[in-house]
């Protein structure tokens, strides 16, 4: 047994294990698992199928990656599996499904952090930095942007994106696409104001903040569909980066987006409310 692998650990002599891998007591790793340089496997963890450790994770404790997907299409022989980017965190009794379709990749992306008991279905595709909150449910095909955090047992419906820097509020149905850079909470989940916490901890500039301040206002807040709010935000901001991105995000979406919070409404459960702020408050 290579130094670093507890003794009651069963490996697998087909598996790759990078330099300086810990795995912990009685962890099963299957045949077809490449774990990275320095990645760190807790006690009672089980890797199926096809599983790819990136560098410096970390998975805690009985969480199980790999799984068959929950999905009656699916068939045993298969051949697909699951990718975890290097200094990503899962932390304990997460488990993350394989996908369906042969070739096809689950990904959880760099630098992420999936806290206790969260799920990410099959075919899912979660972005660089992004964080799952704990008993979060991501239920198959979605699409998480980078740098975006899921809150507390949010449910999240099967082909739905989240945008870039977006938050979700624990407890959410999310049952259309969240853009970029949104706040959202509610059953259904609906946007409250721009995530200014999240952009200015990204390093957004004001500047930005701003522009996507008004772009919000005009998305949600103008009585105007999103076809003539798109059009007014291409018209009257300037086509700075952030800009683009939602418009582009907007363009792409096939459920729609999600619709607006009623106005003075508080969300996340406090007692302040999250619509815009006025214009002499900063950003």
């Amino acid at each position: 047994m290579p130094e670093g692998v507890h003794p009651t650990a069963v490996v697998d002599p087909k598996a790759t294990l990078g330099a300086g891998v810990r795995i912990g007591a009685f962890s099963v790793v299957g045949p077809e698992v490449t774990i990275g340089a320095d990645a760190e496997i807790g006690h009672h963890c089980v890797f199926e199928g096809r599983v790819e450790i990136g560098e410096r994770a970390k998975v805690g404790h009985g969480s199980l990656l790999g799984g068959r997907p929950q999905d009656l299409k699916y068939r045993d022989d298969t051949p697909s599996g699951v990718r975890i980017g290097a200094d990503t965190a899962i932390r304990e009794y997460v488990t993350i499904h394989r996908a369906t379709s042969a070739g096809g990749w689950t990904e959880i992306g760099k630098g992420c952090l999936l806290m206790v008991m969260s799920h990410v279905a099959h075919d899912c595709r979660i972005g660089d930095g992004a964080i799952i909150i704990n008993g979060a449910g991501i239920t198959g095909h979605c699409e998480i942007g980078e740098r975006a955090t899921i809150g507390g047992f949010v449910g999240i419906v099967p082909f739905t994106r989240i945008g870039a820097h977006a938050y979700v509020g624990g407890y959410s149905k999310v049952n259309a696409d969240v853009p970029p850079y949104m706040l959202a909470e509610g059953n259904p989940a609906a946007a409250h104001g721009i995530n200014v916490v999240g952009l200015r901890r990204a390093g957004i500039a004001a500047a930005d903040r701003r522009l996507l301040q008004d772009a919000y206002r005009l998305l949600y807040r103008s009585g105007l569909s999103p076809q003539r709010a798109v059009e007014r935000i291409r018209q009257e901001l300037p086509a700075a980066a952030p800009v683009i991105g939602l418009l582009d995000f907007i363009a792409g979406t096939r459920r729609g987006i999600c619709g607006a919070a009623q106005p003075g409404r508080s969300a996340l459960g406090g007692g302040e409310s999250l619509v815009p702020r006025p214009e002499s408050e900063p950003v």
